[in-house]
């Protein structure tokens, strides 16, 4: 088939784009800086947003929904979250056309202007807290764990598909304690639920930290990450957790009565991932033969490819095609059994390779006549022809095996490429030359952390949960610090 993709040891981004746009996953949008999610993509954040979703509702989490409009005064009462998003915000100005002078197009209708002009959610702690002020009185009301499944536009300058666009999906979880130790308790839990998720769904591995306050989120007091490699070396930021504090409370005045009949404000956090994620598994991952999806996010985990000349072949191909097709989803594995005519059996193989499925079963006529099924992997790229007797069970151990594969091979590749530095030239030696996660001592002062950044396009992803407490020198100033914190150039 035609569908060549550029070898990422030639062009990395390339590569990427290649891939999102030919397996069909997503393409650009004719309005800029926007994407549109193809049906193979958008079932693939469908599998994310299943598994999430029953994640924070076993957790006591609760859906709702919030508008997509915020009055821009809303943003004006926490200063700090307004300067972190003022750069990127869309406004609403009006709220009707009309036509032009010639009767041929449309123009802004001046006399429809809005008396107060409206954000398009960028994010949506400030309508959340305006209306937590309606819901909250009681310590009785609390805590409130709020969740919401959601679009939203931060405009952008320079977008890539899932990883960097105007819109992009998400959830946003917002929610409301009555004590600071229960908010950090809510903001620790869920920067660990998300590891757990990237980790054994995604088969991503993670590291879990804290932002520093150049990176933290605009309003919140401390910002929990969990920060990935990808395979060009460069960190994807695949979730966050945000300790508020009272910050917003304070400014929407949002206060309960605890059991003394005392009032207090509330104290708050907001979490989400979005639509990136898909990009975190598409760079973790996949080769230049296409997607290699895990089999616990992967919308097909098993296809069944025929080959067979003439339609007697087919029909007996078929019968036992279909009775491999019902044993595996009897045992919950999503099955797609392809005859379709149109295309050839190789078109098919390099289809579903290119489009990750984890588990090719081909079946050809001699396979009926001895039993047998041929079975490929496309983690591995390699087959095996096994008897058709319990394939039910070789297929969910061989799934099991591939998942466990799959993050195992990314693992080995984080490691191989996290290191330690101790001076400035090496940091700068070893960014350049493979990039990676780089472990140094850092003085724990902006100024240092920006001066850093804009000489070596480096920033701090996280101040690890795991990291020793080890005396050492700053790689910049040389002066004391008790701990080494991730570096990395970052999408």
């Amino acid at each position: 088939m035609a569908k060549v993709l550029t070898k990422r040891s030639e062009n990395y981004a390339q590569w990427y784009n290649d891939l999102v746009i030919k397996a069909d996953l997503a393409e650009n949008s004719v309005v800029r800086g926007c994407m549109i999610i193809k049906p193979y993509g958008y079932s693939i954040w469908e599998k994310i947003q299943s598994e999430l979703d029953r994640m924070f509702k076993a957790t006591g989490h609760s859906n709702a929904y919030f508008p997509l409009f915020i009055p821009k005064s809303f943003f004006s009462k926490e200063a700090e979250h307004v300067e972190g998003f003022a750069k990127e915000c869309a406004v609403v100005t009006h709220y009707r056309l009309k036509k032009d002078a010639d009767g041929k197009g449309l123009i802004v209708d001046e006399n429809a202007k809005l008396e107060e002009e409206l954000i398009i959610r960028p994010t949506s702690e400030t309508i959340i807290w305006s209306t937590y002020k309606k819901w909250i009185q009681s310590y009785r009301d609390l805590p409130l764990l709020i969740n919401q499944w959601a679009n939203v536009v931060r405009w952008e300058m320079r977008t890539r598909l899932f990883l960097r666009t105007s819109e992009f999906l998400w959830q946003e979880g917002h929610t409301a304690h009555a004590t600071k130790e229960e908010a950090i308790e809510e903001t620790e839990k869920i920067v660990n639920l998300y590891a757990d998720f990237v980790e054994n769904y995604m088969g991503v591995p993670v590291i879990k930290g804290l932002k520093s306050e150049n990176e933290k989120f605009a309003g919140a007091i401390n910002t929990y990450a969990i920060e990935t490699l990808m395979q060009d070396g460069k960190a994807l930021q695949a979730g966050t957790s945000h300790f508020l504090g009272q910050n917003f409370a304070r400014a929407f005045d949002v206060k309960f009565t605890d059991k003394n009949g005392k009032q207090d404000l509330v104290w708050a956090t907001s979490w989400g991932v979005s639509s990136r994620l898909i990009g975190a598994l598409i760079m973790a991952h996949s080769d230049d033969n296409g997607l290699i999806l895990p089999p616990n996010l992967a919308p097909i985990q098993v296809v069944i490819v025929p080959i067979y000349k003439g339609n007697s072949e087919l029909d007996k191909i078929s019968n036992t095609a279909e009775k491999i097709r019902k044993t595996l989803t009897e045992k919950g594995i999503s099955v797609k059994y392809d005859n379709r005519d149109t295309q050839k059996p190789g078109w098919k193989f390099a289809e579903y390779e290119l489009k990750g499925v984890p588990v090719r079963i081909a079946i050809g006529p001699r396979d009926i006549a001895n039993g047998t099924v041929e079975i490929a992997r496309r983690d591995t790229l390699t087959k095996e022809v096994i008897k058709q007797e319990n394939i039910a069970e070789h297929i969910a151990d061989l799934l099991v095996d591939i998942q466990t594969s799959i993050f195992n091979r990314a693992r080995s590749f984080r490691d191989k490429n996290t290191c330690k530095v101790d001076t400035y030239e090496d940091f700068k030696k070893i960014l350049n030359e493979k990039g990676g996660f780089l472990l140094a001592h850092w003085d724990g002062t902006s100024e240092t952390e920006q001066k850093i950044s804009k000489e070596t396009k480096a920033t701090i992803r996280c101040i690890p949960l795991d990291g020793k407490i080890e005396k050492g020198k700053c790689i910049y100033t040389g002066k004391p610090s008790n701990q080494r914190v991730v570096f990395a150039k970052a999408y």
